[in-house]
């Protein structure tokens, strides 16, 4: 076999090689581009004091903590994805003085009316949805309204819908965390330069017997 024919078996192995290499590139690129849906929440909804968010589709059952928080001034879980059928009990911690649960004013489909605010732990309110509920509903504690004691609950699967940040690596998120906004485009333009320098750095090797960044001597 010929130096030539090795040459260019070394070649193809290794562009090959850079090849696979921008394929999990972009493998990965997929994967942090991953998203996840959400209800799109009315404003008032999901800027309630604490602003977790469960989604219960496809449970009976949800049980929502009525004066949670450190200073007992909001709902928990504050947004609620549930399925019509499903029943929604909210409980009182006991915590934060007297609150109740009502439906704001155009707040959408559900009417949600727990009536006089209570004080008492362990008092319930349940509410079992119908497909008259089917949307979103934004509800909020009245005499706590004016300090963020809001949240609301999405029935169904025809509501409006948002993408979220999701994937399943994690790294994108973490990346965020330390201020490093990450595109998954990104990772394809490098996956792609990378093969190129690849390509250059092999074409050198063979043609001149050593590295690009050493001259154009002849192989020694």
């Amino acid at each position: 076999m010929s130096t030539d024919d090795v040459s260019r078996r070394t070649f193809i192995r290794t562009a090959g090689g850079a090849a696979a290499a921008a394929g999990a590139a972009t493998a990965t690129s997929g994967t942090a581009a991953a998203q996840e849906v959400e209800p799109d929440w009315p404003s008032g909804a999901s800027s309630g004091n604490v602003g977790s968010y469960q989604d219960a589709r496809g449970q009976d059952s949800v049980t929502i903590s009525v004066g949670a928080g450190d200073q007992g001034l909001a709902f928990d879980p504050t947004l609620v994805w549930v399925d019509t059928g499903t029943t929604i009990t909210w409980e009182w911690t006991g915590s934060g003085g007297a609150h109740n649960v009502q439906t704001v004013e155009g707040g959408g489909p559900a009417s949600l009316d727990s009536g006089d605010p209570v004080g008492e732990e362990g008092y319930t309110y349940e509410y079992e949805v119908t497909e008259e509920d089917a949307g979103i509903t934004h509800y909020h504690c009245v005499p706590h309204t004016a300090v963020g004691m809001h949240a609301g609950i999405a029935v169904g699967e025809d509501v409006p819908t948002v993408e979220t940040g999701g994937g399943s690596s994690g790294w994108p998120e973490d990346i965020a965390h330390v201020g490093v906004v990450l595109h998954p485009h990104w990772v394809g333009l490098a996956a792609i330069l990378g093969v190129g320098l690849t390509f250059v750095f092999t074409f050198y090797q063979l043609k001149y017997g050593e590295s690009a960044h050493t001259g154009h001597g002849g192989a020694r």
